[in-house]
């Protein structure tokens, strides 16, 4: 790898990793509605999901690509038809069944009656992420453009580190928010708001 490109690397790593997404209005939803400790293994899930993922792509998958271009297509219809369904499952999350949250305890869930993605489901969501694909493509082509393994682990890496901590903030924002959440309609509110912006986030695949 040309070490030239590490600052670059590490800035587009910053950038892709902190910027909205499915992955992160995702995390800040179950921030919201289940709090930060619920939520750690859906951070780690994506966090060391991806990391996998663009290893993956790095030692072969972009090949793959490379010799089946319509392989692209058939993985856009996948990604979006998931994310409908997840969109979905957001919106029609149920109500609270604790009434509000009053204390700083992030034990107390606001939503006992649903679950928050855990950590094998997380990971496996990448694979149908496109913002998560277009991360690990674009990192791979530009930053490893030769495919060695010493640069491919290097881009791993680098994500591995700035990516876990970015994608917390999100879910340290939607734990916040529970201080604001504290009512049924207000919570439902956020979800439908929160699935309408996972939907929104479609539009770069879609054109």
């Amino acid at each position: 790898m040309n070490y030239d490109l590490l600052p670059a690397l590490v800035a587009f790593a910053f950038v892709s990793s902190i910027t909205p997404g499915p992955n992160n209005l995702m995390l800040m939803s179950s921030g919201a509605n289940f709090g930060f400790q619920r939520t750690i293994p859906h951070m780690l899930g994506v966090g060391l999901g991806f990391v996998f993922m663009l290893l993956m792509v790095g030692v072969g998958l972009i090949q793959l690509f490379d010799l089946y271009p319509q392989s692209y297509s058939v993985l856009k219809v996948f990604s979006v038809v998931y994310l409908i369904y997840l969109a979905y499952k957001i919106a029609t999350s149920a109500a609270p069944a604790t009434g509000h949250d009053k204390t700083d305890n992030e034990d107390v869930n606001i939503n006992q009656q649903g679950t928050p993605m855990n950590f094998l489901q997380a990971a496996s969501f990448q694979w149908v992420n496109p913002k998560a694909w277009t991360m690990a493509l674009t990192a791979i082509s530009v930053y490893s453009p030769s495919r060695n393994l010493e640069s491919i682990v290097i881009v791993a890496i680098v994500f591995g580190l700035i990516n876990l901590p970015s994608v917390s903030l999100w879910t340290v924002l939607g734990q916040q928010l529970r201080r604001i959440l504290t009512s049924a309609t207000k919570l439902r509110i956020f979800n439908i708001t929160m699935a309408m912006l996972l939907l929104a986030s479609l539009y770069p695949v879609l054109i």
